[in-house]
């Protein structure tokens, strides 16, 4: 059931890299050939539209998940949400169509957004719900498998660019990874049908809110604010190292396409195996230490590597799996923080808000903004300084928690 549920979170993050990865042969075919480095702002001006669209589709899915139950939130969003992935890869350049190109391209971001806002969210939800004594493990395998969406997205690309020459994949290789993402999207929806409901969610229907996104705005504005500043850290990291690093390293810093793929498939590989590892200990101890530890390691270790990463010369493989290691304590203990924040009635809206706001605001956002401070200062390792910003966010949460679990002030005076 757990596997079942993270397949749709790994189609998104599928796509949430796949386009990051593409997105400079996205901006050659689909915008005028003449916009150069405008055209890939644009190009992740629209992935950030798709994520502008999130906590509107958050709102909606979440509002039928804690109404009515989260599987059939589950089956409509993934099938919604691989048939617009199946449709990027079918469509039309714009010197054949023209702005109609790019306003397609927007149109199916938009949908991706509105169903994208529900799935991970109600991943969490239910994998907290489903698995009463091991939650902390459980949503750390939800959030490995998602990972593992992304860890097929950069395999895709390494095969892609190893068997196809430049010249194809610039014409329609690039397609290809799409198409293949929503053929997964329409195998998943075939077997998410078999899910069950969860037994919290059946045991407190008929107690559920008949508005609960209207009832975790009311009562639990603390929680939701909290939320966020857990999630920030997640959101902004996996924003610049899933969706901009790619094309960050390749036509910012000049370095190869291949080593850079091979890099980030390294990189994620040992993302999930010490994501898995922080899981486990968040069943096992406060997990809100978990998130303080990569909070200050990212704090002063995110600008660094940007740093050396700006040199044109760094070793790839080591900084990035470096970053890709300290950043687990956050992306191990996150989803546990967040579900314990908000009781079963109003849980999935309270998680999906919480995440979606984080994730619209860095996620969705942050491509656009590091390329943006690039831009303004001249100065190539400008988007470390959103790293240290987010870590700061996530230091400051996780004293929150602290403070709020019973006997944790005492323990660290002592």
């Amino acid at each position: 059931m757990i596997v079942l549920t993270a397949m749709g979170g790994a189609l998104e993050f599928y796509d949430f890299i796949v386009y990051g990865i593409f997105a400079q042969l996205i901006a050659a075919a689909i915008f005028p050939p003449d916009y150069g480095f405008n055209a890939l702002s644009l190009s992740f001006a629209i992935f950030a539209i798709g994520y502008l669209a999130r906590p509107l589709g958050g709102m909606v899915s979440s509002h039928f998940g804690d109404r009515y139950g989260r599987k059939t939130v589950f089956i409509v969003t993934i099938f919604i949400m691989s048939v617009s992935t199946f449709a990027i890869g079918l469509v039309p350049t714009y010197a054949s169509w023209g702005w109609a190109a790019s306003l397609t391209l927007l149109f199916l971001r938009f949908v991706q957004g509105l169903c994208i806002g529900g799935e991970l969210p109600g991943a969490i939800t239910y994998v907290f719900e489903t698995a009463e004594r091991r939650p902390g493990l459980a949503c750390g395998i939800v959030i490995a498998l998602v990972n593992g969406g992304v860890l097929l997205a950069a395999s895709v690309n390494l095969i892609l660019e190893t068997w196809l020459p430049p010249a194809v994949m610039h014409d329609y290789g690039w397609r290809i990874a799409f198409i293949i993402g929503g053929m997964m999207g329409l195998l998943s929806f075939w077997l998410r049908r078999s899910i069950e409901e969860t037994r919290e969610f059946l045991l407190m229907r008929s107690r559920a809110s008949s508005w609960p996104v209207r009832e975790v705005l009311a009562t639990h504005q603390g929680a939701i604010l909290l939320g966020c500043g857990v999630t920030l850290l997640t959101a902004g990291f996996n924003g610049l190292f899933f969706a901009h690093m790619p094309a960050y390293l390749v036509q910012v810093l000049g370095y190869d396409r291949h080593p850079v793929a091979l890099a980030m498939n390294v990189a994620l590989f040992f993302m999930s195996l010490s994501l898995l590892g922080a899981s486990w200990w968040a069943d096992r101890v406060s997990p809100w230490w978990l998130l303080m530890a990569s909070s200050i390691l990212l704090l002063f270790g995110g600008p660094a590597a940007y740093i050396m990463l700006a040199t044109g010369h760094a070793n790839l493989m080591i900084v990035l799996s470096l970053l890709a290691l300290i950043v687990s304590g956050a992306n191990g203990s996150f989803a546990l923080l967040l579900a314990r924040l908000f009781p079963a009635r109003i849980r999935f809206s309270g998680v999906a808000l919480s995440l979606n706001i984080s994730f619209t605001l860095l996620s969705g956002l942050g491509p656009l903004i590091a390329n943006g401070l690039i831009g303004a200062t001249g100065w190539n390792a400008a988007p470390g300084l959103i790293i240290a910003a987010v870590a700061l966010v996530g230091f400051f949460a996780s004293i929150t928690l602290c403070k709020r679990e019973r006997g944790c002030v005492g323990k660290l005076q002592s």
